[in-house]
């Protein structure tokens, strides 16, 4: 597996995108690609959603009506995976998971069970199983579109999304993409692990600010 510290994501390298800026861009490169895959790493173990009914009906505590709405998600997804396909691209997702899962991991599990179903790859790597890359701390969140640009994705300390930055250095985003490859790789596949690990478990309780700041 590659040293992560030949790797450092240096800010004065990339280019810094605010949130709408970076959504923009996003979507740009990820509809020009052709023939070449994306990959997706989430480390965290919380995040707060934004325009997210789902989210927002788990924040209330009504887990059931939570799990409708990822359901109604799935004709959208199901769209998109075969507009990937089309172009011959794929991205891949890879969710670091630590155990016992925080609420908001196990809310995101079963939102990325539908996302795979419907043909969006998604792999579950186990945060022990990635200790060798942490020592100089946690993973970035990172997307890595065609092998040609790479993400940091930026957040705010409550788990906020806040743009990110953006790379091109060849060098430094083909380094990362075979990171997220071999990472990928390692990994299990998501549905298997959410029916194994996850159906089971009884209903998350309402995430609160509380809950946040034991967390992070």
């Amino acid at each position: 597996m590659l040293d992560v510290s030949l790797l450092a994501l240096d800010p004065a390298r990339g280019e810094r995108l605010s949130l709408d800026d970076y959504h923009q861009d996003f979507a740009e490169r990820r509809n020009a690609v052709r023939g070449l895959d994306s990959w997706k790493l989430e480390r965290r173990q919380h995040f707060l959603e934004r325009n997210n009914p789902s989210w927002d009906a788990f924040r209330r505590g009504d887990w059931a009506e939570s799990l409708r709405l990822i359901q109604e998600t799935r004709p959208g997804l199901v769209e998109l995976a075969q507009d990937d396909r089309r172009r011959g691209s794929v991205f891949r997702r890879v969710r670091v998971v630590a155990r016992p899962l925080t609420p908001y991991v196990q809310w995101e599990l079963n939102s990325l069970r539908v996302r795979a179903e419907s043909g969006i790859p998604v792999h579950v790597v186990h945060v022990e199983d990635i200790g060798p890359l942490e020592a100089a701390g946690p993973l970035p969140e990172l997307v890595s579109i065609g092998g040609q640009t790479l993400y940091s994705v930026q957040y705010t300390e409550e788990g906020l999304s806040d743009g990110a930055i953006r790379f091109t250095d060849p060098e430094l985003v083909e380094g990362w993409t075979d990171l997220l490859r071999e990472l990928y790789e390692a990994g299990e596949d998501l549905v298997a692990y959410v029916k194994r690990e996850v159906v089971r478990l009884p209903a998350p309780p309402a995430w609160t600010e509380q809950d946040h700041q034991h967390s992070r």
